[in-house]
């Protein structure tokens, strides 16, 4: 599969990223896919100490132990659960993202992060403290690099201005093209762009008949739904294109765009993604055509 560099980095990352929260705590289960997503080239492996109370980093960290050195681990910090378990609180604070990785690390069973993301943040939040907790534990040698996982346009322009981030965590796909706006800038600071819900709860597979609801998604009504994935189904799906297929190479033909980080929970769903990832890219008259086809919209909150 192939490789993008991820920001200014170093690291190298498959084109399709393994997002680790819908592996859910059967274990054999959970191994089982991610050694098929060894087998279908895939390097990057994205987690959080939100998942299942930590246990997704214990699956996932002693999965691929064996395979340490031969992937990029990334995890994130900043939802801090309550002592009972019945929610979590937000802390980006220096004091808790400098406790907790020693936490994250221990379950993962390594010494190092490759790529630690703050999961979330709001303009509220004392950024420079958050910032300097990273740098910190760059300087340590516990994590090679740092991100952010967040939609909001204001605070994703501090770190821009104020972080050496190599990457940004976004929800992006043909639904949800909000994230666009901000893409000359990341371009521009050579920050790269790791993709999350590529295909929008199922709507852009298959399957999206049934999983249309009276409810519609983000700003589409079902009945705007509806119209606009039969259009896709009709002039742009053939036997060689899939709805997953288009999904994901629409993610890919966007720059910064470096990786698709999708979840799978199952190896067949999983071995679909990567057929997917590793299919031709879009020709411009296919991306052109999806843009046409689709809503440009932008972030109404978290602006300056």
């Amino acid at each position: 599969m192939k490789k993008n560099r991820l920001g200014k980095s170093d690291l190298y990352v498959s084109a399709l990223g393994l997002g680790c929260m819908s592996l859910g705590t059967n274990e054999k289960q959970a191994q089982e896919i991610i050694e098929t997503a060894l087998e279908e080239g895939i390097n990057y492996f994205d987690t959080a100490d939100l998942y299942d109370f930590g246990e997704n980093e214990k699956i996932v960290g002693k999965s691929l132990k064996p395979y340490r050195s031969q992937i990029v681990l990334a995890t994130k910090v900043g939802n801090r659960w309550n002592q009972d378990q019945s929610g979590w609180s937000w802390d980006p604070s220096k004091k808790y993202i400098k406790e907790a990785v020693k936490d994250s690390l221990r379950r993962l069973q390594t010494d190092y992060i490759d790529v630690y993301q703050l999961h979330g943040g709001t303009i509220e939040d004392n950024i420079e403290e958050s910032i300097e907790a990273f740098e910190d534990l760059k300087s340590e040698g516990v994590i090679r690099y740092y991100g952010i996982s967040s939609i909001r346009p204001n605070v994703i322009r501090e770190y821009v201005d104020r972080s050496s981030i190599i990457s940004i965590m976004m929800q992006y796909s043909l639904l949800d093209r909000r994230p666009e706006e901000l893409f000359p800038l990341l371009k521009e600071h050579q920050i790269s762009v790791v993709t999350r819900g590529p295909v929008a709860k199922g709507l852009l597979t298959e399957n999206w008949r049934n999983k249309l609801s009276v409810n519609g998604y983000l700003d589409y009504t079902s009945q705007e739904l509806d119209q606009l994935l039969s259009g896709i189904k009709e002039k742009l799906t053939s036997n060689t294109r899939s709805m997953t297929e288009l999904a994901i190479q629409f993610n890919l033909a966007n720059e910064p765009v470096t990786s698709v980080v999708a979840g799978a929970s199952s190896v067949k769903q999983l071995k679909a993604n990567a057929k997917a990832a590793n299919a031709t890219p879009l020709t411009q008259e296919e991306h052109t055509l999806l843009q046409s086809l689709s809503r440009n919209s932008l972030y109404k909150e978290h602006r300056n």
